[in-house]
């Protein structure tokens, strides 16, 4: 198992995001936001498979979402010590929780979820909102050798990348994040830059 200090005063070059391996949900395209679904059994299998990747990349410190497929996957790919942070919580998708994008757009055709966000959940500006935070609760320092480790999902971690990019978090609709993959965010001397994504 990962060592991770408690300590997050120790700087860090690069933040590496993951998304939790797969679920019931997941798999049939359901929108999953805050409803507690636990990883199935190839979820778990690939979360653990993670454990190696992560190893090499010199995480000093570790975040996980609140939610079990989080959790779980954090733990099983050797960080079950991970610190949680409501901020890095799904977004939060209201009324249509549990719905898939062909059934919503049934009903609104020209839907787009980084666009629009979700009537009775959050808007795109208070997710952002949640990742700014975040990503301000990580000392980074371009000239730092650590990285920090955030588990947590999938549009989370694409308006989390976008926003750390400065791109704007409705950009995240363009970074694709599968099931218990990896990003890397890190930088090119000063200048934040995308170092590895969806691996």
């Amino acid at each position: 198992m990962a060592s991770v200090p408690d300590s997050t005063e120790r700087p860090v070059g690069r933040i590496i995001v993951v998304r939790h391996g797969s679920t019931e949900w997941s798999r049939s395209g359901r929108h999953t936001g805050r409803t507690d679904v636990p990883l199935d059994s190839a979820g778990r299998s690939a979360a653990a498979g993670l454990s190696g990747r992560l190893a090499e990349l010199g995480i000093v410190a570790a975040w996980s979402s609140p939610l079990c497929r989080a959790r779980e996957s954090a733990a099983l790919a050797g960080f079950a010590e991970a610190r949680l942070a409501d901020d890095l919580m799904e977004w939060d998708y209201g009324d249509y929780e549990g719905r898939t994008t062909a059934e919503i757009r049934e009903e609104r055709p020209d839907w787009a979820l980084f666009r629009d966000g979700c009537p009775g959940g959050e808007t795109l500006v208070e997710v952002e909102a949640r990742c700014t935070e975040m990503i301000g609760r990580v000392p980074l320092d371009p000239e730092a050798e650590g990285a920090a480790a955030l588990f947590a999902h999938g549009h989370l971690l694409r308006v989390l990348a976008a926003t750390y990019l400065d791109l704007g978090g409705a950009a995240g609709a363009h970074f694709v994040l599968d099931t218990a993959t990896v990003g890397i965010l890190g930088f090119e001397r000063t200048t934040r830059a995308l170092r590895g994504w969806n691996a």
